[in-house]
């Protein structure tokens, strides 16, 4: 073991975290990355209209929702959802309706080109991450049966707060990639040749994940 590798170990330990805990919980978020939903269709969108800065961006406020989940998840976010379903369900409501509003943007403008629209902020795609991720209260509900699986219930603040910083790094990074690989002149020649397809099915998976979420079991 490297001397950095040493030193990161021993504070880790020194939190009482174990590096294989972080590793294990690094390898489930990037399973639940990779699988097909709103974030991801998000940051592949905002790559290929607006360039890398607009993917990293969105990316950004992915990721700071996205460990936010977590970390409400170690402060027993989902203990309270369960004490007031009311509470769940207004956020539940509120993150479908936000999720078929998106949807039906992306089917109504399909056909609408690309530089069609005046060059948006970096703080818009920001935000559109968070609001993304803030659509789905379910995160932390996973948040929390990841956390229970794989870390012990005595871990200190300091523990706690490093496993969210963490997920934030993991989340930023990997969407970096992303936006990366997507910006590229061959990558984003195709999409303007397939954009009314692409917006389209984007368009109609967003929408069933938002019926899904306003209609399906809590």
């Amino acid at each position: 073991m490297s001397a950095p590798e040493a030193g990161l170990a021993a504070g880790l330990a020194a939190e009482g975290l174990a590096a294989g805990d972080l590793l294990a919980f690094n390898g489930a978020l990037l399973a639940a990355m990779a699988a097909p939903g709103p974030a991801l269709l998000m940051a592949i969108r905002a790559s290929l209209t607006g360039g890398r800065a607009a993917g990293i961006a969105t990316g950004l406020g992915l990721g700071l929702v996205a460990a936010g989940w977590t970390l409400a998840a170690f402060l027993g976010l989902e203990a309270l959802f369960a004490l007031f379903p009311w509470a769940y369900a207004a956020v539940r409501i509120a993150g479908a309706a936000y999720l078929l509003w998106v949807a039906w943007g992306m089917w109504r403008e399909a056909r609408a080109p690309v530089g069609g629209a005046p060059p948006r902020p970096g703080h818009r795609y920001v935000v559109d991450g968070m609001l993304v991720n803030l659509a789905n209260p379910k995160s932390v509900l996973f948040a929390a049966a990841v956390i229970v699986v794989i870390f012990p219930p005595d871990l200190s603040l300091g523990a706690r707060l490093l496993i969210a910083a963490n997920h934030l790094v993991l989340e930023v990074a990997v969407y970096a990639a992303l936006a990366t690989l997507l910006a590229t002149p061959a990558a984003r020649a195709g999409y303007l040749r397939l954009k009314p397809v692409f917006d389209r099915v984007a368009g109609l998976v967003l929408g069933a994940l938002g019926l899904r979420l306003l209609i399906g079991r809590p």
